[in-house]
């Protein structure tokens, strides 16, 4: 309950609220004006606060310190109404507002009284007002607010106070009363204040302060009345003075010296004195930390005393924080103690656990970032930590970044680092600790750099949930607050600020301006002051740096001190101590090669800057350390690299050449810091001194910055297009929703709150919207509208969405401007010359600051005559003319003199590589060959500095360069030399013995032969297979130890366009091996037929390193058109009566056919034809394949019906669904029949339906002969038939020839009903398989019975972890987009894959509003089902109801989430692409994410074969639920049109029975089909193959289809493959050299269905002597295993596993499938410990096939000696290991030797 009485502090309320109403008008000008008019004329009510308003606007104009006007007002209103004498006041009034408020004071005690009585005739008079303050007194100043209490005690005076208090008020009211009745306006108009309304105002204002921002105006005067623990800030306390209120007026420490003279003005600040030592403060002694805390302070006592005092929070605690304290104070150690706590992180059982985490150390300078890596190497070392420099001149390669644990860099680099969501995604999500030093960087031009690094890891921090704990430090800064806010510092207990009292050494500052403007007097003046400072300093004996600008002056400033001590007679105190070394040093200097040093040295004085060699600059610290140099004169690189304190540090002239600027700027505060952080030499000096010398017009601009005045500003919105574009291309940033939330975490938004004026904002807009939204979504909207005009993204503004463009991301990852990325938009096209290329370089906006020097003008006329060799438009006099010289002449490695033009060029190189380079980017992504090419070879150009003319032998140093112009002169080109002999070329450069190191050079120059070999997929498309052999030799000097990356792409001359590119690296060893590597890709080919295209490869790296290789189209047969698709007919739905059996009828659910199924439906069960169905996925094939079986059920009860299906998973849900149909309901018999399930033959005779994979059928039908039950068959259904195409087709066209041959020789017809999706070319498919016109169905790919709309988006980036990570965010907005509520399957290509994906998405749940939306039951329920799921990553995704599905889960985990998937109790399923055949889950949204999938064979990633995609698509659309499905296809942006083309129309089937025909050949021999090499070429001609080779014969590499070609080419084929398999021992060729004999080894390997090289590998390696080694390595090296994938990285875990194993593999093959079957044998025998759950799987794959492989050794070794399988099967491995049989049960069951012979 409020009181009904005024607070105590009414009065002030009263006052303020006056002044407030007027602090409105002020805002609202005309109010204003209108307002202080009459104050001209006379003293009215309002005069005080116009004239106090007038002041504050004069003198303080936009100083962020400025008082509010109604404060300085109370202020000035209780001085004026108080009793002292005039003199007093004046003093008073003088010292509150300084010499500019000079005016102000005669006003205010001219009209003293009447203002005084103006104020009293308000309403609330001075009577009531006197009680108010006893009221106060009384209540003393700690009064609680009296709102929101029940109780309030008061002491009996105040009782009496408070009704005098209310007695006044009442009359007051009735006197305003009255004077409101008689129509008088009291107060000349103003507005009159009632005691009720100001006590609702205030109780309203009350409530109001609950929702104010935090960062409030009125912060800056209150935020030091909260106390915060760690925060030492004397200024503060000196603020909270009632005096202080200037804030222009400098606050300067009391002691301070001034002297003024005609010369300079010089201001001296004294040493502070240090901060006493407090009662709790503890320092911390290293032999108190634990293990690892001694190991790396190793040599340490103690911490110092900032580092004691913020221990507990940096070792202990997880805490973000902030640490502001003086230069030299040890921050290092710091950022030290929080690198230690993270390492302690991850220590386990003693092991620190390397690979779970990354420390990230960002360093403002390169050549602070070098001293970092080595002082955190050094320290680190102990523990095995690696710590490695990352930044523009150390770059690092993926695998180093990898072994590294820490990295220091700079802020830009990391920047590019995390901009690029391709490359090092996992990198930053390995981040747990980031360090920025220099925060106070934030003010200066790379301040938004840092804020973009931060909000992005803010963000990260928040979306992913990961903990990553940042620590900023800082020099003191004045508004530290605002720096932890903005780094999400909690200021109770990580913010950490210590000022000037905490330094080791406490500095005592001197600031001299000069007053001269002259130039040369100038000079001549500091040069003067210098001397004398140096003077005083060396007389008392110190030392003295001398800091200077330039390397030039550093030799100009010492002479002429030396000048000076000579002509002054001072030169005595500076001749160095001739102590006992002093002689050895003299030595040393002598053997200097720089004369400047030799002269300078025997007087004290010396130089160091870093033009001098390393050997020269070491040599001077260490004469300056031992002191025999008194005087140095440095460059600023001296202060940031080496840490070499002096007693007294002198920065003579602040103007600093900035080549960025490109003109003279004021050194920068953090370089004046780190130079005053030299002076004072802990150990030896109780102070040290700094002394700035600069002109007087700078002096208070360095006042200021080093006395901390000015609050550090954001400059972020000078860049905020560039970071916007950076975070739309990472996928961060998708709409303007979420771009406000992203600026809502930079500095910006903090400064924008805490000082509005300064952006921007008024005080009025501010009011309306503290929390700045609708200001920030302006701010995006005016920087998307910009984006999309230059095309960088895209931007609807209707629905607010960005997506980025190719150019925004080149533009993002090559750090390329805005302004830049328009001028490329302007001029830049397909035809532009080198020349052209270079001048639009030169107009980047990175240069525009770049200005030309009437200086500079003569000698850039001479650098463009010696060393342009391209024009130079703009010449010498305009500044992009300027860039193009510099840029022509660092390319031709022109000399250049003048110091400004060294410091540009250096600028210009740096910045025009990477411009290049991105324009190259640019190039290839629009598709212009020549463009591209010539990019290429400029950014090459400008990287090696050789023009492309010259002769690729200059890229090597070890060249002599007379020997290079010599080769030049000759014209021998690298071609040409390759054919000479060493001593050829010798003879031709007249110098023999430099022969041969040419000779290694010319074949050190990366080289690559191509071979193209083209195979048309359709006739409008062209499969293209490159095999790219390395031709050079590798040297790792030359090419390090990873790989060369090339560029290839194909292009078609005619009309100038790329038609595919791509990116690839030749590995090291494949250089080595001279191993091929084969690059498949598509292209669309046109008719008429061009004449050739050009494949052409360029070196990513070296100039001359190219190959082209052309693709000729002469030759080429375009397949035949193919037939139309079966229409789909308007037929009456056919009802399930039609089958006429009750017991069929009951199997179903529904009661009508759909529309497919009713118009095959009397084809199917009324006829005997062969049949083939194409149709989409889900169009009701099954149903399809039951009615062929209900026909044989029907008409030949006795035989048996067939279905193969291609995976066992389908066959086990076949088996699955039948068992309870057919089997229970209909009582017949039916078997499965896969490598798994192996029935009896018992059981297959009885069976009625034998359900099978195509091997296992295979297989099995090899021996038809012997088998009656293969002999029964009446029906053969093929499920999937169109996988023909696959690497498994072969066995299909087997099965299906060969039963057609058993049913020629039966003379029992065997029906064939093959089922496919949509084809391209069903009518060769159906006339292989004898069906006529009748049987044939091939229905258009869009007749589904649920329409699909599919979405393809493409995705950038050469790598493919990366490229998958940035697809996390888009699948995740497509499942929001397009299937909120509905189930949704998204398939991934690898295990890893599915678990990477789900954690993604689940951390982008965590952002949303709720997290468990798609968990559609109640949690508790769920929780019970998670306790039963073994996998921990699924117990976790369940929970937020993600489902994942590979191989790698347990059974019983794979059926929990199937059930919860089809139930709908989860809404989004992850799986692997093999559940698109597996298991039938339709869902409304299906996302394909990634295309491809890693081949361990060929160890590089490859395309789904396209019958995968499209099944993964089929399964969108559930028919019951849905009337539209969607497909969200992700690819790598280059594949985009292909699938674009034929995920609309059909693919065509081709076979791929060549690469496998020996096998089977091999198993029809010795079934005695084929027995002269005649039948084979007649087997031959039964097979899919043949027909296609008619249809598409340049596919298989034939060149016309005449008859007598073919006749030689299949001739050719069979020779070949009967060769193969004599050389395996196989078979033999008859002595007529036609009839064919099989042998016992042919025999074994068709029956056990093992490749024909594995036996040879068998017959050559097994021998009675084996051992057991030699028995497993001959097993693991089974063909059979060379399908077994090695994944990414598993090459690592298999070197890991290996050292856990007994037996020794060879250690250059972990990469190799072979190897890792070995391993995994061994591991499986020994017990060991798998790395991951995909081991587990793949063990059980080596295992399936192993039994068979055991067989085979057993029968091999029959003959020789039993005992050995034996010993193989049941021997001991190492006493404890057991060589167990693979699968427990299964006893090796011997065929007999009858079959064999």
């Amino acid at each position: 309950m409020v009181t009904a009485h005024l607070d105590p502090i009414s009065l002030y309320v009263q006052l303020r609220l006056f002044f407030t109403v007027h602090s409105f008008a002020l805002n609202n000008v005309e109010f204003h004006l209108s307002f202080c008019r009459p104050s001209l004329e006379k003293v009215d009510d309002s005069f005080l606060w116009c004239e106090v308003g007038k002041f504050l606007n004069e003198s303080l104009k936009g100083n962020p310190g400025e008082p509010a006007t109604d404060d300085l007002c109370c202020t000035l209103y209780e001085m004026l109404a108080s009793s002292k004498s005039g003199d007093e006041l004046q003093n008073e009034l003088f010292e509150l507002l300084g010499p500019e408020g000079f005016e102000l004071i005669e006003k205010l005690l001219q009209n003293r009284s009447i203002i005084v009585e103006r104020s009293l005739s308000w309403p609330n008079d001075y009577k009531l007002q006197s009680l108010q303050e006893r009221c106060k007194k009384l209540a003393g100043d700690n009064t609680k607010p009296s709102y929101g209490c029940q109780v309030t005690i008061q002491s009996e005076q105040e009782k009496l106070l408070m009704k005098q208090c209310r007695r006044e008020e009442k009359r007051i009211a009735r006197r305003e009363k009255r004077a409101g009745e008689d129509g008088e306006s009291s107060g000349e108009g103003l507005i009159c204040f009632d005691p009720k309304e100001l006590r609702m105002q205030r109780e309203q204002s009350l409530l109001n302060a609950r929702s104010v921002p935090v960062l409030g105006r009125q912060r800056e005067m209150d935020f030091e009345k909260i106390h915060y623990p760690h925060v030492y800030d004397s200024q503060a306390e000196a603020m909270r003075t009632s005096a202080f209120i200037g804030g222009a007026k400098m606050l300067l420490p009391e002691a301070i010296q001034r002297e003024n003279n005609k010369m300079y003005e010089e201001v001296k600040i004294p040493h502070s004195e240090p901060m006493p030592i407090g009662i709790e403060e503890k320092i911390v002694y290293i032999k108190d930390l634990d293990e690892i805390g001694q190991l790396v302070f190793k040599g340490m006592k103690k911490l110092n005393r900032i580092q004691s005092i913020v221990f507990e929070t940096a070792y202990n605690t997880n805490e973000n924080m902030l640490i502001c304290a003086p230069t030299g104070a040890g921050k290092t150690n710091i950022a030290m103690l929080t690198v230690l706590h993270e390492i302690r992180q991850h220590v386990q059982q003693g092991v620190i656990k390397k690979d779970e985490f990354k420390i990230v150390y960002v360093a403002p300078m390169k050549a602070l970032a070098a001293e970092m890596t080595n002082y955190f190497s050094k320290r680190l070392e102990p523990l095995g930590i690696t710590v490695k420099e990352l930044t523009g001149d150390m770059q690092l390669s993926k695998g180093e970044i990898l072994r590294t644990q820490m990295l220091v860099t700079t802020p830009e680099k990391w920047d590019v680092v995390t901009r690029k969501s391709v490359g090092d995604v996992a990198l930053s999500q390995l981040v747990k600790l980031l360090i920025l030093d220099e925060v106070h960087l934030l003010h200066e031009d790379r301040g938004p750099v840092l804020e973009s690094l931060v909000a992005r890891t803010l963000r990260q921090v928040e979306s992913t949930q990961s903990m990553i704990r940042i620590l900023g430090l800082s020099a003191t800064l004045p508004n530290y607050l605002d720096v932890a806010t903005f780094l999400h510092v909690n200021p109770y207990i990580g913010l950490f600020y210590f000022d000037g009292r905490f330094r080791p050494v406490p500095l005592g500052q001197t600031f001299i301006g000069i007053k001269t403007t002259n130039k040369v007097q100038q000079m001549n003046n500091m040069d003067e002051v210098c001397y004398e400072n140096v003077l005083k300093q060396i007389t008392a004996g110190h030392q003295v740096m001398v800091f200077v600008h330039a390397r030039n002056s550093t030799v100009r400033t010492a002479m002429a001190l030396r000048e000076k001590a000579k002509n002054n007679g001072h030169i005595c105190y500076f001749l160095p101590t001739q102590g006992p070394d002093y002689g050895q040093a003299e030595k040393q200097v002598q053997r200097s090669r720089n004369k400047q040093l030799r002269e300078l040295f025997p007087d004290g004085f010396s130089i160091h800057h870093a033009g001098m060699l390393r050997q020269d600059r070491s040599l001077v610290e260490n004469l300056f350390s031992h002191g025999h140099i008194k005087v140095l004169v440095c460059t600023a690189t001296l202060a940031w690299g080496v840490n070499l304190p002096a007693h007294a540090v002198i920065i003579k002239g602040t103007q600093i050449y900035a080549a960025k600027r490109g003109s003279f700027v004021d050194l920068g505060i953090l370089d004046v810091m780190q130079i005053f952080g030299r002076a004072g030499r802990p150990q030896f000096d109780k102070f040290g001194e700094g002394i700035i010398i600069t002109t007087h017009d700078k002096l208070s601009h360095y006042l200021t910055l080093l006395t901390q005045q000015n609050p550090i500003e954001s400059q972020f919105l000078e860049s905020l297009a560039d970071n916007l574009n950076a975070e739309v291309a990472l996928g961060t940033v998708t709409n303007v929703e979420e771009a406000v939330k992203w600026i809502s975490y930079t500095y910006l938004y903090v400064r924008m709150r805490a000082n509005p004026l300064v952006y921007g904002i008024s005080h009025k807009a501010y009011q309306m919207d503290p929390g700045l939204e609708k200001h920030r979504e302006q701010l995006v909207i005016e920087v998307g509208r910009k984006l999309d005009k230059a095309r960088m993204i895209r931007f609807e503004e209707r629905t607010g969405f960005f997506s980025s463009t190719d150019l925004g991301r080149i533009a993002s990852h090559y750090y390329i401007k805005y302004n830049t990325i328009e001028t490329f938009n302007e001029h830049f096209d397909a035809h532009k010359t080198e020349g052209d290329i270079l001048a639009i370089v030169s107009k980047a906006e990175e240069f525009e600051q770049i200005k030309v020097r009437e200086e500079e003008i003569e000698e850039l006329d001479a650098l463009l005559n010696n060393f342009c060799e391209l024009s130079a438009p703009g010449g010498v006099e305009n500044s992009y003319g300027k860039i193009n010289i510099l840029l022509q002449t660092y390319i031709s490695r022109g000399e250049i003199d003048s110091f400004s033009l060294i410091s540009d060029s250096a600028y210009v190189a740096q910045n025009a590589a990477r411009i290049v380079r991105a324009l190259f980017e640019v190039a290839l992504r629009k598709r212009w060959p020549a463009m591209t090419y010539r990019l290429l070879n400029l950014s090459k150009v400008i990287d090696k500095r050789l023009w492309g003319w010259t002769n690729p032998l200059r890229q090597f140093s070890v060249l002599p360069p007379s020997v290079l112009t010599k080769l030049e002169e000759k014209n021998l080109s690298v071609d040409k030399m390759k054919d000479m002999r060493k001593d050829e070329i010798g003879h031709m450069l007249r110098h023999v013995h430099i022969g041969l190191k040419v000779k290694q050079c010319v074949h050190q120059i990366p080289s690559i032969t191509m071979e193209a070999a083209i195979q048309p997929i359709t006739r409008t498309v062209l499969r293209v297979r490159l095999n790219i052999t390395p031709d050079f030799k590798w040297n790792d000097q030359v090419h390090g130890t990873v790989g060369e990356p090339w560029w290839i792409w194909v292009e078609d001359p005619t009309n100038d366009h790329i038609y595919h590119s791509e990116y690839f690296v030749i590995q090291k060893k494949q250089v080595i091996a001279k191993e091929a590597q084969q690059l498949v890709f598509t292209i669309p080919i046109f008719e008429p037929l061009p004449s050739q295209y050009y494949i052409r490869a360029v070196s990513d790296r070296w100039l001359g390193a190219e190959s082209v290789c052309i693709i000729n189209f002469q030759h080429l047969i375009l397949p035949e058109r193919h037939p139309p698709h079966t229409e789909l007919l308007d037929l009456q739905p056919l009802p399930i009566t039609a089958l006429g059996y009750r017991e069929y009828e009951a199997l179903y659910k529904f009661t009508h056919f759909n529309p497919i199924q009713t118009q095959i439906f009397h084809t199917l069960y009324h006829t005997d034809c062969n049949v083939l169905l194409g149709a989409p996925t889900g169009s009701g094939k099954t149903v399809a394949a039951e009615l062929a079986i209900f026909r044989i059920f029907n008409k030949y009860p006795t035989s048996k019906a067939v279905y193969i299906a291609p995976l066992k998973a389908l066959v086990r849900e076949r088996i699955e669904d039948w068992k309870v149909r057919i089997e229970e309901k209909l009582g017949k018999k039916i078997v499965e029949l896969t490598g798994d399930v192996t029935p009896d033959m018992r059981a297959i005779a009885q069976a009625d339906l034998i359900v099978t994979t195509p091997e296992k059928w295979d297989g099995v039908s090899r021996s038809w002969q012997n088998r009656s039950y293969v002999q029964k068959v009446a029906i053969l259904i093929i499920d999937e038939i169109h996988l023909l195409g696959d690497e498994r087709g072969p066995v299909l066209e087997v099965i299906v020839s060969r039963t057609n041959f058993i049913s020629s020789h039966t003379e029992k017809p065997v029906r064939v009903v093959g089922l496919s999706t949509a084809l391209a070319n069903a009518r060769d498919l159906a006339d292989w398989l004898n069906i006529n016109q009748m049987g044939l169905f091939n229905f258009r790919p869009s007749v589904r019975p649920v329409p699909l709309e599919v979405h393809i988006q493409g995705f950038p980036g050469q790598h493919y972890c990366p490229r998958m990570a940035s697809m996390n965010k888009p699948a995740f907005q497509a499942i929001r987009s397009h299937s909120p509520a509905k189930p949704v399957l998204v398939f991934v290509s690898s295990r890893r894959q599915t678990r990477l994906t789900a954690l993604e998405l689940i951390a982008f749940l965590a952002t949303e509003d709720d997290p468990k939306q798609w968990l559609k039951m109640d949690e508790r329920e769920m929780n019970d089902v998670i306790v039963t799921v073994r996998d921990s990553n699924l117990k976790l995704t369940l929970a937020f109801g993600i489902g994942m599905h590979h191989a790698g889960l347990h059974e019983r985990d794979r059926k929990t989430v199937e059930e919860l998937f089809v139930n709908c109790k989860i809404q989004v399923l992850i799986a692997t692409s093999t559940l698109a055949w597996g298991v039938n889950f339709p869902a409304h949204l299906v996302i394909v994410k990634g295309t491809e999938f890693y081949d361990g064979k060929t160890r590089r990633y490859v395309d789904y074969p396209i019958t995968d995609v499209l099944q993964m698509m089929g399964r969108a659309g559930r028919p019951q639920f849905d009337d539209q499905g969607k497909a969200v296809i992700l690819v790598h942006d280059i594949k985009k049109d292909f699938y674009k083309k034929f995920l609309y129309e059909p693919f065509p089937v081709e076979s791929s029975l060549l690469e496998v025909l020996s096998d089977h050949l091999n198993a029809e021999i010795a079934a005695g089909t084929i027995t002269s090499k005649q039948d084979a070429m007649d087997y031959i001609t039964w097979t899919y193959f043949f027909r296609r080779l008619i249809m598409n014969p340049s596919y298989y590499n034939l060149d016309d289809v005449s008859h007598d070609t073919m006749n030689k080419f299949l001739s050719n084929l069979v020779e070949r493959a009967l060769i193969d398999l004599e050389c395996s021992y196989c078979i033999e060729i008859g002595e007529d050299n036609r009839s064919i004999e099989p042998l016992t080894y042919g025999r074994i390997a068709s029956y056990y269905y093992l490749k024909h090289q594995t036996v040879r590998m068998f017959k050559d390696r097994l021998k009675p002597e084996c051992s057991v080694e030699e028995l497993l390595s001959v097993l693991s090296d089974a063909e059979e295993y060379a399908d077994l994938p090695v994944r990414h990285n598993e090459d690592q875990m298999n070197s890991e596993l290996a050292k856990h194993l007994p037996i020794e593999v060879n250690p250059h093959s972990f990469d190799s499938s072979h190897t890792k079957t070995h391993l995994l044998l061994q591991a499986h025998f020994s017990r060991a410990m798998l790395p991951c759950p995909d081991y587990a799987t793949d063990t059980k794959t080596v295992l399936d096939q192993s039994v068979r492989i055991c067989q085979v050794y057993l029968t091999f070794c029959m003959p020789q000696a039993m005992e050995l399988p034996q010993n193989y099967i049941y021997c001991n491995s190492h006493e404890s290991a057991v060589f167990l049989d693979p699968s427990g049960t299964n006893k090796c069951s011997l065929p007999s030797w009858n079959n064999f012979f």
